[in-house]
């Protein structure tokens, strides 16, 4: 113990600083190291979190005293990997994350008696903005949505009313966009939850500043378009699995491939025709109106007397007399020319022009040997596929186009559709902590090899070397005489041979007295008379 000090105290302050501050930092080094292979393997267990989610989730992680970790300024939580499935489930009970937006729960512990109306109105639109931020959210490809609601109030005294609008802002997840029938599904689906909102006065902007649906759009405009896009997605669809269905029958299930192109007029027209037929008169109405007329005059001598004019009295007399008659007819015929009247709505779109590709694979023969052989179809064949794939869609020669090509289908085992890299049985997770295990190891090895084993050889070199100086000075103060002669030893060569075997050892400090003791050897093996000399003199003055 005492010679390891003295080795310590031979190194000096600046090489003691040095070996303090390695031996200081391989300790730290081996607390990571430990610290590092002891720690459970971390997972994600909430990203893209708000400071106020954020917070809230590491108040339960702290109570349930699980340990985690907190990257990207809070917006990133890890937490062991095998604590992910129950914390989600836990944290979940909380009604978190709730994305920064505060729902229905901001009437919790409100006071209805100290609030005003205009608070009761704007916690109202808060509510109604969070609750349907946290439902747009619910769609897989959405991470966050904001909703700003304009619900305007009725004035007195006017007879005009402002309709409620509304605007959405999303931040996808990824490169992944929404489709024309998910846009109008946020549409409506914000409409339906304010009153007296319609889908087209929503605007709605993605994350890179897209605008995905214009407000303030004619009624039906964005409904209509949409629509129509539809069917024609639809008609397409219906003529490829038509022709699929059809050809998959004689080349075989999966072996058939089409892709069709509609070029379609939606256009609604309204038309009408009248026609009349001058052959085809009918009789509408009919009158017929005659009359007759008769007259009769006379002429006669009777005097007038008293006695013609008496009721008894006899009529006599001559006279002349006469008559006249009259008749006339009158018919009137009412006709009707017939009239046709033709009135035609097209409602359906019609196909202006139909573009169809169709893909066929070959057949494939196998020897027995157990190789596959690709064969391509003959041209007789591919001929009927494409006779068959015309008759489907009702060909027309001056309208459609069909092409029919012949090809190798890629297989299956050569399309690598495996998510991660995996070698034997270790996913790529596995692999990257082993690696990392390895790597460690590596430096920690290289770390004893390179630094802690120079250090401690140098430390035992300086300690042989500091008794083989010792020894070496002990052997010479033994061998000098009084006067500083040298004198002969038995016990010299033997001394000498421990000498060079020490200095072949050491090879470091101490070299400088070990050869001072070796020439105070040769001397005296030079010189034996003196040395014997000296011998008896020391001896003389023992006794």
């Amino acid at each position: 113990m005492n010679s390891f000090l003295d080795t310590l105290k031979n190194l000096g302050p600046q090489r003691l600083a040095v070996v303090g501050g390695v031996i200081l930092a391989l300790v730290a080094f081996f607390i990571f190291l430990m610290t590092r292979l002891g720690t459970p393997q971390m997972e994600l267990l909430y990203s893209g979190l708000s400071q106020d989610d954020s917070r809230q989730i590491v108040d339960i992680l702290s109570r349930e005293k699980i340990p985690y970790d907190i990257s990207q300024d809070g917006a990133e939580v890890f937490v062991s990997s095998d604590q992910v499935g129950n914390m989600r489930l836990k944290i979940a009970e909380n009604g978190l994350p709730s994305g920064g937006n505060v729902g229905y729960e901001v009437f919790d512990n409100a006071e209805s008696i100290g609030s005003t109306n205009f608070q009761q109105n704007v916690n109202l639109v808060r509510a109604l903005e969070g609750e349907l931020s946290r439902t747009i959210r619910a769609i897989d490809s959405v991470k966050a949505a904001r909703v700003h609601l304009v619900l305007p109030r009725r004035e007195l005294f006017s007879r005009e009313r402002q309709e409620p609008s509304a605007s959405v802002i999303l931040k996808m997840a990824g490169v992944d966009r929404l489709s024309k029938e998910q846009i109008a599904a946020v549409q409506h689906l914000v409409a339906s939850a304010v009153p007296d909102l319609k889908p087209e006065r929503i605007s709605i902007v993605d994350d890179k500043g897209t605008l995905l649906a214009r407000g303030f759009d004619q009624p039906g405009n964005a409904d209509k378009a949409q629509e129509i896009e539809r069917q024609r997605l639809n008609k397409q669809e219906a003529i490829a699995r038509r022709i699929e269905g059809l050809l998959e029958r004689t080349v075989g299930f999966g072996k058939v491939r089409a892709e069709v192109y509609a070029d379609m007029d939606f256009s609604r027209e309204t038309s009408v025709e009248e026609e009349y037929d001058p052959e085809g008169q009918v009789v509408r109405s009919s009158s017929t109106t005659e009359e007759n007329e008769q007259s009769n005059e006379s002429e006669n001598d009777m005097a007038v007397t008293v006695g013609n004019n008496l009721p008894d009295a006899q009529q006599g007399g001559s006279g002349t007399s006469a008559g006249s008659s009259a008749s006339r007819t009158q018919e009137t015929v009412n006709y009707e020319i017939s009239k046709k009247v033709v009135n035609r709505i097209r409602e359906t779109a019609i196909v202006n022009r139909l573009s169809v590709a169709v893909l066929v694979d070959g057949t494939y023969q196998q020897a027995d040997d157990g190789t596959i052989t690709y064969e391509p179809r003959s041209q007789e064949e591919m001929d009927q596929i494409a006779t068959l794939v015309q008759s489907a869609i009702g060909y027309e020669e001056n309208r459609d186009r069909v092409d029919v090509i012949n090809m190798r289908f890629a297989a299956m085992e050569d399309i690598d559709d495996s998510p991660e890299i995996v070698f034997w049985i270790f996913t790529k997770e596995e692999l990257m902590k082993y690696a990392e295990i390895t790597v460690l190891a590596l430096v920690a090895l290289l770390v004893i090899l390179l630094v802690i084993r120079p250090l401690i050889k140098r430390v035992f070199e300086q300690q042989a070397a500091a008794e083989a100086a010792a020894l070496a000075e002990a052997e010479a103060e033994a061998l000098a005489g009084p006067g500083g002669v040298p004198v002969p030893s038995d016990a010299a060569p033997d001394d000498d041979d421990d000498f060079e075997e020490l200095i072949d050892i050491d090879r470091v400090e101490g070299r400088v007295k070990a050869s001072s003791v070796k020439k105070v050897g040769e001397i005296v093996q030079k010189h034996p008379e003196e040395a014997l000399a000296i011998v008896r003199n020391w001896m003389y003055q023992e006794g």
